[in-house]
């Protein structure tokens, strides 16, 4: 099997479960004697009750989350802060010695605004490797939340999904995309373990993928092509072993299937 870092993208609903997060925090310290593992995570539950605890408007545009620059220290306490930190002390109970890092650390991701309306939310394009790879050699887990900031410092939030990937660009590294569902289903919920952009496309326009999970594909598709390798969606209670196998999990293909392989 291939030694390229493996990087593993968690959403903060992680938070609420428990014994998935403890089983997947497990299954990071087996692969680690193999592999450098990274983990990027977002916290939109965490964000939304924050917001909601102060009394702050939550709006979202294509699905991206409107964000004005004074709703920012709230939203990066929230990420960089009390996210990072559950998720690293998680990892220090399971014997891993975590780094907690934002993407502007070590200017390892470079981050610019979007569009005006959305507010302090930014795209991201990989920057220097030199932190994070320094971090891996010491077989050391990178903890790191989807925080950026622009070359002027204004602090930016980055969409976690992008933010994962273009980790995994900046260290050549496998993406996984974890969640609680166990990769993409068919349409009398069978796992389909590898997919591409066509056959994407159908399962769209035949109502099988839609919602939440359109959201991931499109995200691991975008990713897939710009890595170009397969990026895996799987669940988080699986075992990371058995996804890098693929033993589970449905892959997602920058390249056309040969016919033979598609559902």
């Amino acid at each position: 099997m291939s030694r390229a870092p493996v990087v593993i993208k968690v959403g903060g609903a992680l938070l609420e479960h428990p014994e998935a997060m403890a089983h997947l925090f497990a299954s990071i310290a087996h692969i680690q004697t193999t592999r450098p593992v990274v983990l990027v995570h977002g916290g939109g539950p965490s964000v939304e009750q924050l917001m909601q605890a102060l009394n702050l408007p939550s709006t979202k545009i294509d699905g991206l989350r409107v964000t004005p620059d004074e709703h920012m220290p709230y939203i990066g306490g929230a990420l960089a802060g009390h996210v990072n930190k559950a998720l690293c002390g998680q990892a220090l109970s399971n014997k891993l010695t975590p780094v907690g890092l934002s993407l502007l650390d070590g200017n390892m991701v470079h981050c610019a605004p979007l569009d005006a309306k959305y507010g302090a939310v930014g795209r991201a394009q990989p920057g220097e490797p030199g932190l994070l790879l320094s971090i891996l050699s010491q077989t050391m887990l990178p903890v790191i939340s989807s925080i950026g900031a622009d070359d002027t410092g204004r602090l930016l939030n980055i969409n976690a999904d992008q933010a994962a990937m273009v980790i995994a660009q900046l260290v050549g590294g496998d993406l996984l995309l974890l969640s609680n569902v166990e990769g993409v289903l068919d349409a009398d919920k069978m796992l389909l373990t590898d997919l591409d952009e066509q056959t994407l496309a159908t399962l769209y326009d035949n109502g099988v993928v839609t919602d939440g999970m359109r959201v991931k594909t499109d995200a691991a598709l975008t990713a897939a092509l710009a890595l170009k390798r397969p990026v895996s969606i799987a669940s988080w209670s699986a075992s990371i072993s058995a996804i890098l196998h693929h033993e589970t999990g449905t892959r997602i293909h920058p390249n056309a299937l040969p016919n033979g392989e598609r559902p």
